[in-house]
């Protein structure tokens, strides 16, 4: 049986086991009978999802939306096999997304400039086009229905420049994919969650991010859908933890960028430290062989994140 977590509204979160449990949620909305899928994650998550639909009562031909925060595989990766399945569903992606998902080979070999062959192989297998015909292009404000529900797109660049969160009208919470940061809940403590931003490759912008950041809470949200994992509440605090490690990260980048062949190590070391200050800020009771076992996929990828960042300002 597929691990979901029930919240109100409709809406529910399906592990889509990306690497491990609880890092990749996938999530759904049912309203009025119809069904929208969110970030469907990499092929092996589908029957996930589908057994999922199927315990909401739903059919595929129930599915009307899948919809793409951006379009990195670990989000987007399974999304052409979950449409060859859902004969009525239409894909919403931001319009710089829009031909990477029509075409995506461009998308895996950025992606094998990352992990290697081998590994992006494993990880996301065979990644299928979208059909042209089944592209809804969202840009900023833009909205689409789920029966007598409005979801409205607002671009959020900053983690990448393909990137939109949704806002639920129904409900007012706000589905950020990877703009509001990672938060898993392996790292919970005391019921106090912990963000933490991703600067992985190869678009982070900490400007950007701060602008993005400042409107989701401009919406003033009761909760927050993350793709890793799931939904945070307490949403002012959160916000202004992921402003100040924003800063973190930037500052990290910038006292490196002259470290020559040093340089990625000292990220890694700089991004390992912010992990461990905020360790010691929440006092979690985890050791740091436990921090790094939840956390160092992500230390590793932002680090490539901080040297693409330092590249782009040359």
């Amino acid at each position: 049986m597929a691990h979901i977590i029930d919240f109100e509204h409709g809406i529910s979160a399906v592990d889509g086991e990306y690497d491990r449990p609880l890092q990749t949620s996938v999530h759904l909305i049912v309203e009025e009978g119809e069904g929208a899928i969110i970030d469907p994650c990499v092929n092996r998550s589908v029957p996930r999802i589908l057994e999922a639909l199927a315990e909401k009562g739903l059919g595929p031909d129930d599915v009307q939306w899948v919809i793409l925060t951006h379009i990195h595989l670990d989000h987007a990766g399974g999304t052409g096999l979950l449409v060859s399945k859902l004969p009525n569903a239409r894909v919403t992606v931001h319009p710089r997304g829009a031909r990477h998902m029509i075409d995506p080979s461009r998308l895996v070999e950025g992606t094998v400039s990352i992990y290697g062959e081998e590994e992006t192989r494993r990880i996301y297998g065979d990644i299928l086009p979208v059909p042209a015909e089944r592209i809804v292009e969202t840009p900023h404000e833009s909205t689409v229905r789920l029966g007598g529900r409005e979801l409205l797109f607002l671009d959020s660049p900053g983690h990448a420049r393909h990137h939109v969160v949704v806002r639920d009208g129904r409900t007012g919470h706000i589905f950020a994919g990877d703009t509001f940061g990672l938060s898993y809940r392996e790292l919970d403590c005391d019921g106090r969650q912990y963000i933490m931003p991703t600067t992985s490759p190869v678009q982070w912008d900490p400007v950007a991010h701060h602008a993005s950041v400042d409107m989701m809470l401009a919406k003033d949200p009761e909760a927050i859908y993350v793709t890793h994992y799931s939904q945070v509440r307490d949403v002012p605090r959160l916000g202004a933890d992921l402003h100040r490690l924003i800063d973190a990260h930037r500052d990290v980048a910038l006292a490196h960028k002259d470290a020559g062949p040093a340089r990625h190590e000292r990220l890694r070391q700089g991004v390992a430290d912010i992990v461990f200050r905020e360790a010691d800020r929440y006092r979690w009771p985890f050791s740091r062989e436990r921090v790094l076992e939840v956390l160092g996929w992500d230390i590793e990828l932002n680090a490539q994140g901080l040297g693409f960042w330092l590249d782009s300002l040359q």
